[in-house]
C-alpha cells in the first residue's frame, strides 16, 4: 500500500481481470471438486492426496486443453482413471462430467462493491477487461454479468504472460506509467504485468485457484505495485 499516493490528477488505463476480481468463479470449481472427491470416496487416498493428483492433472491439461469447463472435466476424468481401482464406464463418465458442467448452471455472483466502483471509475479512466480462458465461456460470463458496459473493450486471451501484456499495451497504445493491471492472481495478473513493464494492483481473493498461487513480485522502479484489501479501494486512488 502507498497511502500518500494520489493518482486522481491523471487519466489512467485500468486493465481489469474478471474471474474472482469482478465476479465469483473459483468457489464453484471448489464445490465441484469437493463433490467429486466425495463421490470417489477412495479407500487408499486421503481427500488431500486426491486433490494433489487433481492439481497435477490440471497443470498438464491446461497445456493440452487450455482453461475452462472442458479442460476441468477432462482433468476430473483423468484423475479418476489414474487412481480408481474400477474402470470408468459410460455412466461414471457422465456423472463425473456432470460435476464440471454443473458449474455453468451457477448464477452470476458479482463481488460486492464491484458494480458501484466500476460506475465511479468509468467516466474518469480508460478501462479494458482482460480475462483468460475459453472465449465462448468468458464472453458468456461478461454478458450475464452486465458489466461490459463499463469497458472500452473486452479481451479474452489464452494465457496471461508478459508477451500478452506487451501485445495488449502495443495494440491499445498504452503508456506504461499510466497503465495498471488489476487482479487477484499473482501468477497471471500481477507478476507478468510487472515483468512487461506495467504497474499492477493486487486485490487478493480468499479462494484464488491453487494453480494461480505464486509469491507476488515487487515492482521495479519506476513501476508501482498497490496491494488493496478490496476492489472498492480503487476509489481511494483513482
Amino acid at each position: 500500500m502507498l497511502p500518500a499516493l494520489n493518482l486522481k490528477d491523471r487519466r489512467h488505463t485500468l486493465l481489469i481481470d474478471a474471474d474472482d476480481t469482478l465476479w465469483e468463479n473459483n468457489i464453484y470449481f471448489e464445490r465441484a471438486i469437493a463433490n467429486f472427491i466425495s463421490f470417489l470416496n477412495h479407500r487408499e487416498y486421503t481427500p488431500q492426496q486426491v486433490r494433489q493428483v487433481l492439481n497435477e492433472v490440471e497443470r498438464q491439461n491446461v497445456v493440452k486443453h487450455g482453461y475452462g469447463l472442458h479442460s476441468f472435466a477432462h482433468a476430473l476424468v483423468d484423475t479418476f482413471e489414474r487412481i480408481s481401482v474400477e474402470p470408468i464406464t459410460p455412466a461414471l463418465h457422465e456423472t463425473i462430467h456432470g460435476f464440471a458442467h454443473a458449474i455453468a448452471e451457477q448464477p452470476m455472483e458479482i463481488i460486492p462493491g464491484v458494480e458501484d466502483t466500476l460506475d465511479y471509475l468509468h467516466p474518469r479512466h480508460r478501462m479494458i477487461m482482460l480475462t483468460k480462458g475459453n472465449h465462448t465461456e468468458q464472453t458468456r460470463k461478461v454478458e450475464l454479468s452486465g458489466l461490459g458496459r463499463f469497458f472500452e473493450a473486452v479481451e479474452v486471451v489464452k494465457e496471461k504472460d508478459a508477451p500478452t501484456y506487451r501485445h495488449i499495451a502495443e495494440h491499445y497504445s498504452l503508456e506504461p506509467e499510466t497503465t495498471w493491471m488489476v487482479g487477484n492472481s499473482p501468477k497471471s495478473d500481477i507478476n507478468p504485468a510487472l515483468a512487461a513493464g506495467l504497474n499492477a494492483i493486487f486485490v487478493p481473493h480468499a479462494d484464488t485457484w491453487v494453480l494461480e498461487h505464486e509469491d507476488v513480485q515487487e515492482a521495479v522502479e519506476p513501476r508501482l505495485l498497490l496491494r488493496l484489501g478490496s476492489f472498492c479501494e480503487l476509489r481511494k486512488y483513482f
